[in-house]
């Protein structure tokens, strides 16, 4: 089994370390675009072409899904992603994990970059499937790229810009970026009041890679009883085959692709 995912940058290491959890034998293909980061504020076109490149370096390779693994790409790009590549090649968007917070209750916050908070895509999420919750929209300018270049002091900096921004009643927030699930605990601690409850966060990686193994129909928990042993990992930047980026191994889950058997660039 091959999966492919799509990004910017490294955002796609959160849903790629969960597949790897899931399906130990999976093959992955990740192709991201560091020549043109970041994407966030070039013209919708732009993104466009940029995501459709990216997109076919990694179809080049016969995957069986491919998972857009990037809220910027999937707001802008996904219908022309899937008009390309559907139905020959499943096609996966990352939605911010709106649902399942307001589910529990407000109050809560939904970190974002400054481009996505406030559009009306984002607000649209909001009106599906948050009426009546009290939730506070909050921009994170510099956080993606933070933890694109692995930057520990840009990474603090962000993070304690966009926590002084969070109202401290908050009981969750959505990460609405796949950058940020990579500090996840770094802004759990940050916005985490002393004596009041846990805060819960919500990422995406769990849902995106569970619903790309469904699309394939392969159950999210046969990890336990697949193939055995652990995949390749096939890295792709801007289209030239390459090792992962020194900055992915910064975090835990891109550590974790690099199991002993993993075969860069194979």
């Amino acid at each position: 089994m091959k999966i492919a995912l799509m990004d910017s940058g490294i955002g796609l290491l959160a849903a790629a370390a969960e597949l790897r959890r899931l399906v130990p034998g999976a093959d992955l293909v990740l192709s991201s675009d560091p020549d043109g980061l970041p994407w966030g504020p070039r013209t919708v076109e732009d993104i466009n072409r940029r995501s459709l490149a990216v997109a076919e370096a990694a179809a080049a390779h016969r995957p069986e899904a491919l998972v857009v693994a990037c809220n910027t790409a999937t707001v802008h790009t996904l219908p022309a992603l899937r008009a390309r590549f559907e139905p020959e090649l499943p096609v996966i968007g990352t939605v911010p994990a709106i649902k399942p917070a307001a589910a529990g209750g407000g109050p809560l916050a939904i970190w974002a970059t400054p481009a996505t908070t406030g559009s009306p895509y984002q607000r649209g999420l909001i009106e599906e499937f948050a009426a009546g919750v009290d939730v506070t929209e909050v921009p994170c300018p510099g956080l993606a790229d933070a933890v694109q270049d692995a930057d520990e002091d840009a990474i603090a900096r962000t993070v304690a810009a966009a926590a002084a921004l969070t109202p401290p009643d908050v009981r969750a927030v959505v990460l609405g970026c796949t950058h940020y699930e990579l500090v996840a605990e770094r802004i759990r601690a940050a916005v985490q009041q002393p004596g009041r409850e846990p805060l819960a966060l919500y990422g995406s990686a769990g849902a995106v890679a569970s619903q790309a193994l469904r699309r394939i129909g392969r159950h999210p928990d046969a990890g336990a009883s697949g193939a055995g042993g652990d995949g390749s990992l096939t890295v792709i930047l801007s289209g030239r085959e390459a090792p992962l980026p020194p900055a992915a191994l910064s975090y835990a889950e891109g550590r974790a692709l690099l199991a002993p058997s993993a075969a860069l660039g194979a």
